[in-house]
């Protein structure tokens, strides 16, 4: 999961404006974005300096939050939450005042009259974010944007409690006080779209209900047969060194700090720590914050995680560092991050050449596992099992998680169904889909850190990422010669480098997800790859034809 924090509405949400077309950008070169004149006209020039000055300040007093909120998750006693609480929303309140300046409004509305005389695609995409930036956060009155950081706060910080005590009551009020807040925001900062929409377009600009419908539709569709043929196969034979075994945690993190090194995140730049829930964040290229969490009994935790997590910062690290501070310099969406992140873990690290690297590691952390293979490994990751845990699902029924939890919060935004019933509803869907019987909430309903911290309409962005993954993988392994030889010999430089160049570097450049999809593969999202590439891979695996 990738955190930013702070303005969970604006930085993720955009939509038309000043850019047009999907060509690629002037500007734009095998090292990503650099610098260019923006305008002939040294006024417009200026005007724009003036804009970045402005926009600059807001992201470097954000990025002060985002180490808050970091610290809030990582190392700060329980007993600070209250005083946490306070200083969060004393700082929103002050950033929210520079978001909505008038003079800052005033100052896009110029730049927009003059758009055409901007030469530079970076510098109109910008002018195009930081305007619906604007807008969004003009919507908002201070005393709500200090009552959304105040909520925050205090529903993280109740969740966690609450989820240790498998007490759903303690939680239900707060999460009830979540829902109807951001109810509250998107209704007023998009009050021209449905409820649900306006918090989806929080995370997935252009992307609404109706469409997500049709895409989940056909995935689920398209999906159960396959799950069903592959539970009813005859299961993989996992060996007891790795179902079975005690699994040193100390070990464990330092095998997965050596692999991600190798990935390429730079420490220099970056930390690794533990928490709750596996997540990265930060304040930007210069500073990447993963965390991750380690289970004695589960190796595959905790490497797996990490590599969620590098593929997350690994898009952070190669972010524009000209246009750093600035709102183009910035994921795209929350399922473009995600897509990076599930890339790395789900084609890499799940993928068969993966493991002829990483084996001999194993072997060195782990000498219980000397004698096991690469097809062993490889296996292991790819066993299909269905659970209760999201973040520990398998690749093929992850899917089913998602479906599932973009209903329920799509069912209580839009008042089909009281939060009181979460539990109750969840457990007899959970029983529905995947045959599970749920015996505990913290095991159920409140598993998930997501709506605790505001979070509403980000869940679709895992599957929207993993579609966007297999797309973005398979155009890589045809412009990047023997890619899949290059991950066996534990070369990762070149792939990485490609999506430096083709996402990462590109940051908010195009409208939408669909506009960098056609650039980069030559069409916008595309569900079939995803499931053509999920009936190769599990029909091989569990010998299905």
């Amino acid at each position: 999961m990738f955190v930013a924090f702070v303005g969970r509405a604006s930085p993720k949400a955009r939509a038309g404006g000043l850019l047009a077309g999907v060509a690629r950008p002037r500007a734009f070169t095998a090292t990503g974005a650099r610098q260019q004149a923006i305008a002939t006209n040294p006024e417009l020039a200026n005007k724009y300096s003036a804009l970045c000055d402005r926009l600059k300040e807001i992201n470097q007093l954000a990025g002060v939050s985002s180490i808050l909120g970091w610290d809030e998750q990582t190392m700060m006693p329980s007993g600070a939450a209250g005083t946490r609480g306070a200083q969060k929303s004393a700082l929103a309140a002050v950033i929210h005042e520079k978001q909505t300046h008038p003079e800052l409004g005033a100052l896009l509305q110029e730049l927009k009259k003059e758009r055409e005389g901007i030469e530079c695609d970076f510098a109109k995409a910008n002018c195009r974010d930081a305007l619906r930036d604007y807008e969004l956060e003009t919507a908002k009155s201070k005393e709500l944007a200090k009552k959304e950081a105040e909520l925050e706060g205090e529903c993280f910080n109740t969740w966690i409690s609450a989820r240790k005590d498998d007490d759903w009551k303690m939680f239900e009020p707060k999460l009830k006080a979540m829902f109807d807040l951001k109810k509250e925001v998107a209704a007023l900062t998009r009050p021209n779209i449905p409820v649900y929409d306006g918090a989806l377009d929080a995370f997935e600009r252009g992307m609404p209900a109706q469409r997500l419908d049709d895409i989940f539709g056909k995935l689920k569709t398209d999906l159960l047969p396959l799950v069903k043929a592959v539970i009813e196969a005859p299961e993989l034979q996992i060996p007891d060194a790795l179902s079975k075994a005690e699994w040193d945690v100390a070990q464990q993190a330092d095998m997965c700090l050596h692999i991600a090194g190798d990935l390429g995140f730079d420490m220099d730049r970056g930390r690794f720590d533990v928490s709750v829930h596996p997540f990265t964040g930060g304040v930007g290229p210069s500073d990447v914050r993963i965390t991750t969490r380690y289970n004695p009994k589960n190796w595959m935790e905790g490497i797996g995680g990490t590599i969620h997590e590098v593929g997350h910062a690994l898009y952070e690290q190669g972010r524009s560092q000209d246009n750093a501070d600035l709102p183009v310099s910035r994921a795209l969406s929350m399922g473009v991050h995600e897509s990076q992140s599930l890339l790395w873990e789900r084609m890499v690290y799940q993928g068969r050449p993966f493991w002829d690297y990483a084996t001999p590691i194993v072997h060195k952390y782990f000498p219980h596992t000397k004698d096991l293979t690469a097809e062993d490994f490889y296996r292991a990751v790819n066993l299909v099992k269905p659970g209760l845990i999201r973040v520990d699902a398998d690749e093929l029924t992850y899917p089913l998680h998602i479906l599932l939890r973009y209903k329920l919060e799509r069912d209580l935004f839009e008042d089909k169904m009281a939060v009181s019933d979460l539990p109750k509803i969840w457990n007899a869907e959970m029983k529905e889909s995947l045959g599970l019987d749920v015996p505990s909430d913290a095991l159920g309903c409140m598993q998930d850190v997501h709506w605790s911290v505001g979070a509403v309409g980000y869940f679709p962005s895992y599957s929207l990422g993993a579609m966007m993954a297999a797309q973005f993988y398979e155009t890589a392994k045809k412009e990047i010669p023997g890619l899949e030889d290059h991950i066996a010999r534990g070369e990762f430089g070149p792939l990485k480098d490609w999506l430096n160049e083709n996402v990462h570097s590109v940051g908010s450049l195009y409208d939408s997800p669909d506009d960098l999809l056609k650039v980069v593969t030559g069409k916008p999202l595309d569900p079939d790859v995803y499931v053509e590439y999920l009936k190769e891979k599990y029909t091989d695996l569990y010998k299905l034809a």
